[in-house]
């Protein structure tokens, strides 16, 4: 994927995306009425186009965590989850589909059918052991 046809490159051309904290490296956007979305829920991703995480510079993770902080404190006085899940997709196997690094920051509620299911909770059955 080229940085013109990535959509988190491209802002302009997808008007449900809403940045919500940027800085100079990283930016945490939502994208509004995406359908098979979590509520709340967004991502952080570095400003430059990177395809995974393991491509991000040192200075690009640490400012990545720095705004997770921002996000947390943010969603916990705006929706009050009761918890997070965190996390990378990397690559076509690891379920990656848009391949520019970006956290997804998951804000998580009792009333949810799937409370308490972590994001591993999917790959430990046993339909997937090989």
């Amino acid at each position: 994927m080229s940085q013109e046809t990535c959509s988190f490159c491209n802002f302009a051309k997808d008007p449900s995306q809403k940045i919500v904290f940027q800085n100079e490296l990283v930016l945490f956007c939502i994208k509004e009425k995406q359908q098979g979305s979590l509520k709340h829920s967004g991502v952080i991703i570095p400003r430059q186009h990177r395809e995974t995480v393991f491509d991000l510079t040192d200075e690009e993770v640490l400012a990545t965590f720095k705004m997770l902080k921002e996000v947390r404190d943010w969603l916990g006085s705006t929706v009050q989850p009761d918890g997070y899940n965190i996390g990378w997709n990397c690559g076509t196997v690891g379920g990656q589909l848009e391949f520019h690094a970006h956290m997804h920051v998951i804000p998580r509620f009792k009333q949810e059918p799937l409370a308490g299911q972590g994001i591993r909770s999917h790959l430990k059955g046993d339909q997937n052991q090989w």
